[in-house]
């Protein structure tokens, strides 16, 4: 057992966090690490300290919030969980698909729509909604760096909502829109409902990743291609895309007169080791033909809430985005998802700090888990995202196989790579969004039916 040694104010300074319980340990007590400098593990966060402040490591104690409680989310209308029988054909499957978390949210947005309901009244929520574009502007500048004003915001129920009516606005029916797959299926989807037609810039993969092509994207943007759908960070591949990759993007797109419609929802998701860049950013000079969606959503878990963002810049794609929305009378939010917007944004940042943490603990363990049990299975190292891109192809198997061992078999659910495009064929999409036991049992179930295969 560890000694506690109490609260070190020095340390509590060190660190700025005033709920720090520092614990003297040897690694030999921290279990599922081979290596734990600057890392966490379980609820506990370990830190490379000076030597003569604690000579073995330091445990920063992280019980503030609890990721680790197994939550029975059926029957409460969860796609994720309730939707089993429909998508795979069997319920009794533990579920790694659906991009949504099952982690309890952030206690101040609980709280917060506790008080709606505590009110009793649920009328028609104000169109008039400063306050909450201040969120959205302060959230950008402070954890991202990208200064914007509150006049530059609009909201909507859904970014797929927001990307489908800025495909409509600013593309005419018959026109090319780019899309980079593996890409996340609506993106193939939207474009398609609207009247437009699919024009693919595959990434390339390579060792250390997947990286865009562009030269291929210079041969593909014809007279008649007027529109790039970014997703940034990318779903499903994890990238988190460098200032470099995108200032490139952005500058090809601005000298072909290409409007980029940047999926940014999964911006607040990213991991230690990368850096997410606004889009517009990184190339200011694309402003006018730029519109960023950005959302609470996947971040806190309050998707089935319907809250989104859109952020634009130039006045005159302000305008016309808003009346895109407007126009089939989705330009907004319901106050449940205002309520819980604002505290996300304005409350929430060491909920996020620690599921971060977590989170990261976890793709930690599912690079060392596909090393040591799963040789066959390859990944490219996540920089973002909680859902990651499994290639199941040394196997030689077709997508339906493989997804019929794992539902089947091993019984789990992920997504089936296909329907990220042809370049999904031998892939999977596993979701970490869970507790660990959860996690950890699943990976074991895969295994148990892939591992001497």
């Amino acid at each position: 057992m560890p000694i506690i040694l109490g609260i070190c104010s020095a340390a509590r300074k060190r660190w700025a966090d005033p709920f720090a319980v520092f614990i003297h340990a040897p690694y030999y007590f921290l279990p599922r690490r081979r290596s734990f400098d600057n890392m966490s593990c379980g609820r506990f966060r370990v830190l490379r300290t000076p030597p003569y402040l604690f000579p073995e490591g330091t445990v920063l104690d992280m019980t503030r919030y609890d990721f680790d409680s197994r939550i029975d989310r059926r029957g409460t209308s969860c796609e994720k969980w309730d939707d089993l029988g429909h998508f795979f054909g069997r319920e009794d499957i533990l579920p790694f698909w659906v991009a949504d978390m099952d982690f309890r949210s952030a206690p101040e947005i609980i709280d917060a729509l506790r008080a709606q309901v505590a009110l009793g009244i649920f009328g028609y929520p104000t169109e008039y909604t400063e306050k909450y574009k201040a969120a959205v502007a302060y959230w950008e500048s402070h954890r991202h760096g990208w200064d914007i004003s509150p006049d530059e915001v609009g909201f909507m129920p859904g970014v797929v909502t927001g990307m489908s009516a800025a495909i409509n606005e600013f593309t005419s029916p018959g026109d090319g829109v780019v899309i980079q797959p593996p890409v996340y299926p609506p993106f193939f989807r939207e474009v398609r409902h609207n009247g437009r037609k699919v024009v693919e810039n595959p990434l390339l993969e390579t060792e250390d990743g997947y990286v865009m092509d562009f030269e291929h994207l210079k041969d593909v943007l014809k007279p008649n291609v007027t529109a790039l759908l970014l997703c940034s960070p990318h779903n499903p591949t994890s990238r988190v895309w460098k200032t470099e990759e995108l200032k490139t993007l952005g500058e090809i797109c601005a000298e072909r007169d290409v409007f980029v419609i940047s999926d940014e929802i999964h911006q607040d998701l990213v991991y230690s080791d990368a850096k997410h860049v606004p889009l517009a950013k990184a190339c200011p000079e694309l402003a006018s033909r730029l519109v960023t969606l950005a959302a609470p959503s996947k971040t806190f878990n309050i998707a089935g809430l319907r809250a989104s963002a859109w952020i634009a810049s130039d006045a005159k794609v302000a305008q016309r985005m808003h009346q895109a929305l407007f126009r089939f009378h989705i330009a907004g939010i319901n106050m449940m998802g205002l309520a819980a917007l604002e505290a996300a944004y304005t409350k929430c940042e060491p909920w996020l700090d620690e599921l971060l943490a977590y989170l990261e603990q976890s793709r930690d363990f599912v690079e060392s888990f596909l090393r040591d049990r799963l040789p066959r299975v390859r990944m490219k190292h996540p920089e973002g995202t909680y859902i990651f891109w499994l290639d199941f192809r040394d196997y030689g198997m077709k997508n339906s196989e493989i997804t019929d061992i794992l539902v089947s078999r091993a019984r789990v659910g992920l997504n089936d790579g296909s329907a990220f495009g042809v370049q999904g064929e031998g892939f999977v999409r596993l979701n970490i969004g869970c507790p660990f036991s959860q996690l950890e049992e699943g990976l074991n179930r895969i295994a148990s039916e892939f591992g001497s295969r």
